[in-house]
């Protein structure tokens, strides 16, 4: 599977911005159909966010369509399923029921246009308190879905969060979408959005404190961030050295039949080599 680690937001209804956002660097685009775009102008959107997607380009591609309680997300799916994009993002998940809803209509017109049923990934965001006690549902619903997604902007307001620098307050909520992630043993999920565009040193802040937190990638809403976020969560060249350093130490003592053993003075075992070769596979993909 690709890596991901990069998801860059871009307003469907902004053709010059769509022309350039997948040259930014970012893994995946997100070209949305929501919170950036005016009642007015949903649904010419739709076809807009379609034709971007049928360009050559090198990042996956995802449109993000309106939540399944407002008057557009049923026209949304109708007119953007289409063999170009590569998923489909529902905002403010809460419930097995809505995914699988989403994913039976999905499947309606995977037929239609005679496309594999269930090609296209469902990528739910996870962002209000009832949506992040439902997580571990969520994360096993539908055999599309391959990873979660966290909205820190909804969450902290649904609760009335005041959201820091530090970021305490949204530890709960990433520990709920890891853990539910490796129950339902899909990919670990997607962090949240920063909102503080040109406050680079933030934004790293927030990416590793994801990324501490067993998060794999981050959302993005400007081009700028896509570079300090492919860094963060990407291994730096230390972290090769040291992985590399514990695999073979430990393999050399392996052979002769210990699985315990000492390399510059941290304590090696199983779950630490596991966890060395799993940064080692990361690197391997990038």
């Amino acid at each position: 599977m690709a890596l991901m680690r990069s998801y860059l937001f871009a307003p469907g209804n902004h053709p010059r911005k769509l022309e350039k956002v997948f040259n930014c660097g970012a893994d995946a685009v997100l070209i949305d159909l929501e919170d950036s775009v005016a009642v007015s102008e949903k649904t010419v959107t739709r076809a807009l966010a379609v034709a971007a997607l049928q360009k050559p380009r090198s990042a996956r591609g995802y449109i993000r369509i309106n939540a399944l309680d407002t008057p557009w997300c049923i026209d949304d799916l109708a007119a953007v399923v289409s063999p170009w994009i590569d998923g489909i993002i529902l905002p403010k998940t809460e419930s097995v029921e809505q995914l699988r809803f989403v994913s039976a209509q999905i499947a309606i017109y995977e037929q239609r246009l005679d496309m594999a049923i269930g090609k296209l990934e469902l990528l739910p965001i996870v962002e209000t308190a009832r949506g992040i006690e439902a997580a571990t549902d969520i994360a096993a619903a539908d055999q599309r879905i391959v990873r979660l997604a966290f909205g820190g902007g909804d969450y902290t307001n649904d609760l009335n969060l005041e959201w820091t620098e530090d970021e305490r307050e949204l530890a709960y909520a990433r520990a709920r979408l890891t853990h539910a992630s490796r129950i339902a043993r899909i990919q670990p999920p997607i962090d949240t959005v920063v909102v503080q565009i040109k406050d680079q040193a933030r934004f790293i802040r927030s990416a590793r404190n994801g990324r501490q937190m067993g998060f794999s990638g981050k959302l993005c809403i400007h081009p700028d961030q896509v570079e300090p976020c492919n860094q963060v969560f990407s291994p730096s060249e230390d972290q090769i050295l040291n992985a590399i350093a514990v695999v073979q130490a430990f393999e050399r003592a392996e052979v002769l039949g210990s699985a315990s053993i000492q390399v510059d003075g941290q304590f090696i075992d199983y779950p630490i080599v596991e966890q060395a070769r799993r940064l080692l596979r990361i690197a391997g993909k990038i």
